[in-house]
């Protein structure tokens, strides 16, 4: 497995060891990162390593698109407690994004006008996931996940 500090600072291989092998049974990922613009990378990164490492690189993509939007919209809260990015694989057929902030204000897919610059995130990873995401509010903020199908990633 990838060390974080190796994920955190870019250096990490996106793509897994020849010599050790993918391992679809190893473990979730998990890290705590500030609430900064920089830390969507470092949870792309986060996601496509763990990705790679369970053999399923067509889901990539995908994930990365999902995290750095759920990523983006906890930074943009401007809470300052934790935030939280996770990749789990609840099933052998499902791998969960998840992203936990400090705040309690919930995400609302909103109608965008055609000429607008933002405002897309939340239709994006409802597309992606085929409606499969959702929030669990939380004592001291909520935890966004989204689901996307190993199946997709293997057509």
């Amino acid at each position: 497995m990838t060390p974080l500090s190796d994920v955190t600072s870019g250096t990490a291989a996106l793509r897994p060891d020849p010599g050790v092998g993918i391992r679809p049974d190893s473990g979730p990922a998990t890290a705590c990162l500030p609430y900064s613009a920089e830390s969507v990378g470092v949870a792309r990164r986060l996601v496509a390593t763990k990705l790679l490492e369970w053999g399923l690189p067509g889901l990539v993509d995908d994930a990365s698109l999902i995290v750095s939007e759920l990523v983006t919209n906890a930074v943009k809260t401007g809470c300052q407690t934790r935030l939280v990015v996770a990749v789990r694989r609840p099933s052998d057929r499902i791998v969960r994004v998840l992203v936990g902030d400090g705040s309690r204000m919930m995400p609302v897919m909103i109608q965008t006008r055609p000429g607008a610059t933002s405002g897309r995130g939340l239709a994006m990873v409802h597309k992606l996931t085929r409606g499969r995401w959702g929030v669990t509010p939380r004592p001291f903020g909520k935890v966004v996940h989204a689901d996307l199908s190993v199946a997709a990633a293997r057509r």
